[in-house]
């Protein structure tokens, strides 16, 4: 018996519904949210975490100011230092001026050369100091006045430091005086104290400043060193530790003109 004719087939065919795809199988429909509420929800997450991180650093007893530490101090004491920095203990670390507490400490001892302030979490702040060092002494009013190799006054001691020489200006009758005057002259002792070799430094005991050209060092034992002017300090230092070396017991050093020195009096 012979089988259904192609255009039967194609009537059969139409009559048909169309097949449907299969369903995804295994998982549940996801649910999502309109963009809007997402929007929403992350906002409300994000001011959530800042208010808990502001009441973190500022408003909990979690990270305030317990401890203040010092280092770095030789003549001040760490008392001396915490007590000028005024460190406002039990306030938020975070809320703390490290700025103004740097000012105040430079203002209020000028033996600090630096200080820098750091944070130490949780709890701490640590002032690191650097004090000046005196290269040269003013006598003033029974009292010795501490100069630094920049050339500022710091301090005033009772009692000379050992291996700092001792300012001597002798400068009234020479125009250097009025030319230069007496920072400038001041500046250029300190200049040759700051000069010489570590060996002699230790050794100096005034430095002397009759006019900006002509400047001595006095040694231990009776010694003298002509300097000159403060130009080309190094060659002058190298210059002298040289002779020192070759001439040890000399009473008279001439260095002024570096490249031609001289001694005297052995």
């Amino acid at each position: 018996m012979a089988g259904p004719t192609t255009a039967e087939r194609g009537e059969r065919n139409q009559g048909e519904a169309p097949a449907r795809p299969p369903r995804p199988t295994g998982g549940g429909r996801r649910l999502r949210l309109p963009p809007t509420r997402t929007l929403v929800i992350a906002g409300v997450v994000a001011v959530l975490l800042t208010a808990g991180v502001v009441w973190l650093l500022y408003g909990s007893q979690w990270l305030r100011v317990e401890r203040v530490k010092t280092s770095g101090t030789e003549v001040l004491t760490s008392q001396e230092v915490r007590a000028a920095a005024e460190v406002p203990v039990g306030a938020p670390l975070i809320s703390v001026d490290t700025a103004a507490i740097e000012d105040r400490l430079r203002k209020k001892l000028r033996r600090i050369d630096t200080v820098d302030v750091v944070r130490s979490w949780p709890h701490g702040i640590g002032l690191k100091v650097t004090e000046r060092k005196p290269v040269l002494l003013i006598a003033k009013s029974g009292k010795f006045v501490e100069v630094d190799a920049k050339g500022v006054p710091f301090a005033s001691v009772d009692r000379a430091p050992k291996g700092v020489p001792l300012l001597e200006l002798d400068a009234a009758s020479s125009p250097s005086l009025k030319r230069f005057g007496t920072e400038r002259l001041l500046r250029a002792a300190v200049r040759v104290a700051g000069d010489l070799p570590d060996s002699v430094a230790k050794t100096a005991r005034t430095v002397q400043v009759r006019s900006y050209d002509s400047i001595s060092v006095e040694l231990r034992g009776q010694r003298t060193v002509d300097w000159g002017s403060v130009e080309n300090g190094d060659a002058k230092s190298a210059s002298l530790a040289a002779l020192l070396k070759a001439e040890p017991d000399a009473r008279h050093y001439d260095v002024s003109a570096p490249t031609a020195p001289a001694v005297s009096g052995s």
